[in-house]
């Protein structure tokens, strides 16, 4: 029964992951503020266009965390407790951009609405692609060590910790990180002109989009077959799920695609969806677009994470010792809390039905100058 569970909440965390990606067309949305919205009413527009939903990325980013330490904490206490200095970027850009939102339009905005539009273009290019790169470490690992024994010293209370003083940050510079988190900023970047494509109403600003998502559309798609190869050419490292051992297996997420079954169809039918969304873009009006990239994004980011864990595979690799690496089954939550779990999340369901009653309602018609010189309009 613990492994049926420890599976589906890999399954539930890996899709949250996958929906964070999605939402990323608010960051996007935001790197467009440098460069492509280049006055005033262009920039008011697309502020105004994301302001309706940078929450949901915010929320599903702490969702995705709060899953991860009830299911999987180890991985919580070893990734954010360990390489604490790359979530601290990651936080403090997540920060600036509420700020930004809350006091850009403000009476007595000291810094002017500049400086936040600043704010917002660092959070929407280095946001995303940090997330990416923390996410690359599903593949790559950390540099750590794991002895759940040392929970009872006295002045060292912790079960893993990091052997180096970069805490993190050294997953910068891994080329397959910074791989992914270049794939991750191009697809936040490619939904981000869909966006304002749908949901903007202003000719000049749809022409410069149209105009860029060829560009940044084809660009995503091609370094993500890069970063497929990259995938599925790497070793991975499989678990004996009895005695615990850890042995290298070249081309093991290759086998996991293709043992695992479902995982596999996922990413062909998510590849096929993002191509049909690109292109009717590209060839018509491209008015579901939108709807139809970010669904084949998050199939394909979601069959990925899958694979990342699945077929015994270990998804946080110890650098310092391979067998100190975490594992579906080293690391989860008693079989008591996932059990309970399990019963809790009978209720997503529900959220999600509110929150797309949410989204229609607030993306019911498309956002013109009128609307925010309207006199009960809210401006960000």
């Amino acid at each position: 029964m613990i492994y049926f569970l420890q599976h589906y909440w890999w399954t539930i965390v890996s899709l949250l992951g996958a929906l964070l990606v999605a939402l990323m067309f608010v960051q996007g949305g935001q790197s467009l503020l440098l460069g492509t919205a280049r006055n005033k009413e262009e920039k008011m527009l697309l502020v105004n266009a994301l302001g309706h939903k940078w929450e949901l990325t915010f929320t599903t980013l702490v969702t995705f965390g709060g899953a991860i330490f009830a299911s999987f904490p180890l991985y919580y206490s070893t990734s954010f407790g360990g390489a604490y200095w790359l979530w601290i970027v990651i936080l403090f850009l997540f920060v600036i951009q509420a700020v930004s939102y809350e006091y850009r339009s403000k009476k007595g905005n000291i810094l002017g609405s500049g400086t936040y539009d600043i704010f917002l273009f660092l959070n929407g290019m280095f946001g995303s692609m940090l997330i990416g790169v923390a996410v690359g470490t599903f593949f790559t690992g950390g540099s750590f060590v794991m002895d759940k024994m040392s929970i009872t010293e006295t002045f060292r209370p912790t079960i893993s910790y990091w052997t180096n003083s970069w805490h993190g940050l050294e997953a910068i510079t891994v080329p397959f990180n910074l791989l992914m988190g270049i794939v991750v900023f191009l697809a936040a970047r490619t939904l981000g002109l869909l966006y304002v494509i749908m949901q903007i109403d202003s000719d000049t600003l749809k022409t410069k989009c149209k105009s860029q998502v060829k560009v940044t559309g084809v660009s995503f798609v091609i370094l993500f077959v890069i970063l497929l190869a990259a995938i599925f050419t790497r070793t991975g490292y499989s678990v004996d799920p009895e005695s615990g051992v850890i042995a290298p297996v070249q081309y093991k997420y290759f086998h996991n695609m293709i043992e695992t079954v479902w995982p596999g169809i996922m990413l062909l039918i998510g590849i096929l969806m993002v191509l049909w969304g690109l292109g009717s873009n590209y060839f018509s009006s491209g008015k579901r677009s939108f709807y139809i990239t970010a669904g084949g994004i998050v199939l394909a980011v979601w069959s990925i994470l899958l694979c990342a864990a699945f077929n015994n595979t270990a998804y946080f690799v110890s650098n310092y010792d391979i067998q100190e690496s975490l594992t579906l089954y080293n690391s989860s939550s008693s079989h008591f809390t996932l059990k309970v779990m399990a019963y809790v999340s009978l209720i997503i369901p529900f959220v999600v039905a509110y929150i797309v009653y949410v989204w229609r309602a607030l993306t019911r018609k498309q956002i013109n100058s009128n609307d925010l010189n309207a006199p009960d309009s809210h401006k960000y």
